[in-house]
């Protein structure tokens, strides 16, 4: 019977995993379809979501069955407890990727990234995919470590965030109101889903010792 019940929360933990990597899927195709002005792709990236939210309602599911009817211990507990606010995140960042996937749709046959700006977009999304990969790492490897080192990756999408915002105030800026309406947008974007990435990282530190991670404090 504990072995059926490990079977359960191993399970839980590899739907996590597999949450992560349709995610990090999601925001790789939605630059994509956002840097090569790709309608196709931005459809498939919007369409695709709804295989999120459908694990997030499968994860939720079985956690709640495995709540009501264990009786979990402590550390157990904390994993479902985890789990059911991870899935939250997880599918807040596939709705940001299909967000994006939006912005390129609307724009189309236009890429909605002007030249001078893609190396800043194409950075801050290089950045949000290593944070979810990273993510993946910590959750399948309780990586407290890796857990905290997150949090440096982080910076360096808040600096980046900063310099598009400076790009599209620039005095030199010349493509109106709309682009720099999309930059700010897909500035906010990228970086809330590295928020979310970190938040999860968060989960699985007190997850792992029960504590909220000194840095918080």
């Amino acid at each position: 019977m504990r072995d059926a019940y490990a079977d359960q929360l191993d399970s839980i933990r590899d739907d996590l995993l597999t949450m992560t990597r349709l995610v990090e899927t999601a925001i790789s195709e939605a630059t994509k379809a956002l840097l090569d002005g790709d309608a196709t792709i931005a459809e498939q990236v919007i369409s695709a979501d709804a295989q999120i939210d459908a694990l997030r309602v499968q994860i939720e599911e079985h956690s709640f069955e495995l709540l009501s009817l264990q009786n979990p211990v402590a550390g157990d507990l904390r994993m479902l407890v985890a789990s059911l606010r991870m899935v939250s995140e997880f599918e807040r960042m596939g709705d940001l990727s299909v967000h994006i996937a939006k912005i390129a749709r609307l724009r189309v046959p236009d890429v909605a990234v002007p030249t001078e700006v893609v190396p800043t977009i194409t950075r801050m999304a290089a950045i949000a995919e290593v944070m979810i990969a990273k993510v993946g790492h910590i959750i399948a490897n309780s990586d407290v470590a890796a857990a905290e080192e997150l949090e440096q990756v982080d910076e360096e999408m808040d600096r980046l965030r900063r310099q598009s915002f400076r790009e599209l105030l620039g005095s030199d800026w010349k493509h109106g109101v709309e682009p720099a309406v999309d930059i700010a947008l897909l500035g906010r974007y990228y970086e809330r889903i590295a928020d979310h990435a970190v938040s999860i990282a968060r989960r699985v530190v007190f997850l792992v010792t029960g504590e909220q991670p000194s840095y918080l404090a």
